[in-house]
């Protein structure tokens, strides 16, 4: 058996929580260090982060023992990480879309969440915004969302770990 195969829970959960804390101190910084203002839908891969972060945290302080425990840790964490890929993705097309096409700009996302519905502002901010187009940093090629979407793919490999380790053979 494989070193990965043989990882507990709290282990898979550790990795994914440090790496959960990787991405937003990345985030962070280059919002605070480096002046770059983020997007609302760059507010909302964050939040995909901490939610996933939550997910692990919480499963390393628990560490089940049972197939059930570390299948919902498992599908938890997937179910966050596949929702920031989701965001992720639909920033980099709305950054691939020519200057014509782009959406206006609309208001922020503070303003948005004051006057409006939560689901009328999720709904608003996935269907994009000019700011959410601009590309105002590469990194070898590829926009921050790009690197974004990378780090939701290494990140999905925590809780893949946590369902492989709920139905290796015990």
């Amino acid at each position: 058996m494989s070193a990965l195969a043989r990882l507990s829970v709290r282990q898979w959960s550790l990795a994914g929580l440090a790496f959960c804390v990787l991405m937003m101190a990345v985030a962070l910084g280059l919002e605070h260090l480096v002046g770059l203002e983020p997007c609302p839908l760059c507010i909302f891969q964050r939040v995909a982060v901490i939610a996933a972060g939550v997910v692990f945290a919480v499963a390393a302080i628990h560490n089940p023992a049972g197939r059930l425990g570390a299948t919902l840790y498992g599908l938890l964490g997937l179910a966050a990480v596949g929702g920031g890929i989701g965001v992720a993705g639909r920033h980099l097309w709305l950054q691939s879309l020519p200057a014509d096409e782009v959406p206006s700009c609309g208001p922020g996302l503070d303003y948005m969440l004051e006057v409006l519905p939560l689901q009328q502002v999720v709904d608003m901010v996935l269907s994009g915004s000019g700011e959410c187009a601009e590309i105002d940093f590469l990194f070898l090629g590829l926009s921050l969302p790009g690197w974004t979407l990378v780090g939701f793919l290494v990140l999905a490999l925590a809780p893949l770990g946590l369902l492989l380790s709920a139905f290796r053979e015990r």
